[in-house]
C-alpha cells in the first residue's frame, strides 16, 4: 500500500464498476449483502462534517442508509454502552478509579488533528509520518493497552510498523459517557503495565522505553463521544 499521511477525512473503500460482467457481479453482491455492497461502492466524502454519509463504516456499526437523519444516541444507548464497557473491565477484576484531572500537557487531539500533532502526542519522530498508512484492519489488532471499548464505532484507523515508528492511530465514536471512556482507557493502560494519568480530557500513559498511549475524548454530534487514540509501541 502506498504510504500516505493520516488525514482527517474518512477514506472510501470504493471501486468503479464497468462493463456487463462487472455489472452482473455487482448485482449479485447487492442481492447477497446490500450493506457490504454500499460499503464497497459508496463515493468518497472528504468533509468530516459529513462523516455520517460515509458508508464504508456500514459493516462495523454505522446505519446502512442515510435516507433519514441519523438518530441521536439516547440515554438508554449511553447506559447500555457504559454497562458493556464496565462489564468487560470487571471480567479482569475491580475497575481502577479514574484519577483527578491534571493540567493538560499537550494539544487536544480531534478529527482535524494532523500527523505532526498525532506523532508529537506520543513522542514519535516527525519522519514517521512518511510511513503512516490507513487501514481499518489495524483497529482489529490493537495491543491490550490500546484496546477499544465494546460498541465502539471506528471512523478511521492507520499506523506504521517501521523501525522506531510502531504506531497505531484510531478515531472512533461511542455512546458511552466521556468519564466512562476515560476510565476504560485508564484501566486498560494500567493493566498492561503502563503508568497512567488524566490530563484534561485525555488519558496519557507511558510504559517502558518508547511505549506511550494518548486517548483524547470530546463531545461528538448526535450525543456521541468522539475519541482519538494514539499508541506507540517499543
Amino acid at each position: 500500500m502506498r504510504p500516505v499521511l493520516i488525514l482527517p477525512a474518512v477514506l472510501m473503500l470504493a471501486a468503479c464498476s464497468s462493463g456487463e460482467g462487472e455489472a452482473a457481479r455487482d448485482a449479485a453482491l447487492i442481492d447477497r449483502d446490500p450493506v457490504i455492497a454500499r460499503a464497497l461502492n459508496d463515493p468518497l466524502m472528504s468533509d468530516p462534517d459529513l462523516a455520517a454519509r460515509n458508508e464504508a463504516n456500514a459493516a462495523i456499526g454505522f446505519a446502512d442508509s442515510t435516507a433519514l437523519p441519523v438518530l441521536p444516541a439516547s440515554s438508554a444507548d449511553a447506559q447500555a454502552a457504559r454497562e458493556a464497557l464496565r462489564l468487560e473491565l470487571l471480567e479482569s477484576g475491580p475497575i481502577p478509579d479514574l484519577p483527578l484531572a491534571q493540567e493538560s500537557g499537550g494539544k487536544a487531539l480531534g478529527p482535524m488533528s494532523g500527523a505532526a500533532d498525532l506523532l508529537a502526542a506520543v513522542g514519535a519522530p516527525g519522519p514517521c509520518a512518511a510511513g503512516l498508512t490507513e487501514d481499518f484492519a489495524l483497529a482489529a489488532s490493537l495491543p491490550p493497552a490500546a484496546a477499544l471499548p465494546p460498541r465502539g464505532m471506528v471512523q478511521q484507523a492507520g499506523g506504521s510498523d517501521g523501525p522506531g515508528c510502531r504506531l497505531r492511530i484510531v478515531r472512533y465514536l461511542t455512546a458511552a459517557p466521556r468519564e466512562d471512556v476515560l476510565q476504560y482507557h485508564h484501566a486498560r493502560a494500567l493493566r498492561a503495565g503502563l503508568t497512567s494519568q488524566r490530563q484534561g480530557d485525555a488519558i496519557a500513559a507511558s510504559g517502558k522505553g518508547a511505549e506511550k498511549l494518548v486517548a483524547h475524548v470530546r463531545a461528538a454530534p448526535h450525543a456521541l463521544t468522539g475519541v482519538t487514540l494514539v499508541y506507540r509501541a517499543n
